[in-house]
């Protein structure tokens, strides 16, 4: 396979100039191959990761999230992310959580969120049912005590500076990741933490779809569930 008819394909739906300016993507690790065997893909590359896809003899990977810096020990294997502009792109992080969540998302004129409309409005019990089948850790904030949603603004990974701009759209209830306290105190709309990991791992199936074959790496979020 020729990895930059591979990373074409990829680009193509999340060019890599639509990525914010202070974001790192594309290659991380370039080699002077060309041609690669096997892809692993991942959201994170760690030492644990570049094991992985030495073991099971990938020569290239391909995450979510960037490397702001390189170990020289890594520098054999090619590595290539897309970040921002893969969660702003259509059919991205952000797009595929909500159709996992089996809605359709909309696009009103923000970069990075999405939203679902309910027309007779869904309850908070009812959507809390759906969001813990894909984060059964994740954490509700209903500083108000809403009993309906409306309008559900979305964001995957990190999106909590995207609150005021959510009920700029007319979303009461935004479903992210990373949430601070301060943050969910403050807020007056309903909140979602699904978690980091658990709102951007979806994406992996759809990028192999997209590059038309790899396989995972082990991954999990560093947060457990005490029992």
């Amino acid at each position: 396979m020729n990895k930059y008819e591979i990373i074409k394909k990829i680009e193509q739906i999340a060019p890599t100039e639509t990525a914010e300016p202070w974001d790192c993507v594309g290659f991380m690790v370039e080699t002077q191959k060309s041609e690669v065997s096997k892809i692993m893909l991942c959201l994170t590359v760690t030492e644990e990761v570049i094991s992985q896809a030495r073991l099971a003899n990938c020569d290239m990977i391909i995450s979510h999230h960037p490397l702001f810096y390189v170990p020289l020990k890594w520098g054999d294997i090619d590595i290539y992310s897309a970040h921002t502009n893969l969660d702003k792109a259509n059919g991205g992080t952000t797009d595929t959580l909500i159709k996992t969540l089996g809605f359709e998302p909309q696009n009103y004129g923000h970069e990075f969120l999405r939203f679902v409309d309910f027309e007779q409005g869904i309850s908070i019990e009812d959507f809390s049912k759906k969001i813990k089948k894909i984060s059964p850790n994740s954490r509700l904030v209903n500083n108000k005590n809403i009993k309906k949603l409306k309008r559900v603004a979305f964001c995957a990974g990190s999106g909590s500076e995207f609150i005021n701009d959510s009920k700029s759209f007319n979303a009461d209830c935004l479903v992210t990741g990373d949430l601070k306290f301060h943050t969910a105190l403050d807020s007056d709309i309903v909140l979602y933490d699904l978690g980091h990991f658990e709102s951007e791992i979806l994406i992996l199936p759809i990028l192999r779809d997209i590059i038309g074959g790899a396989v995972f790496a082990d991954e999990k979020s560093p947060f457990s569930q005490i029992i």
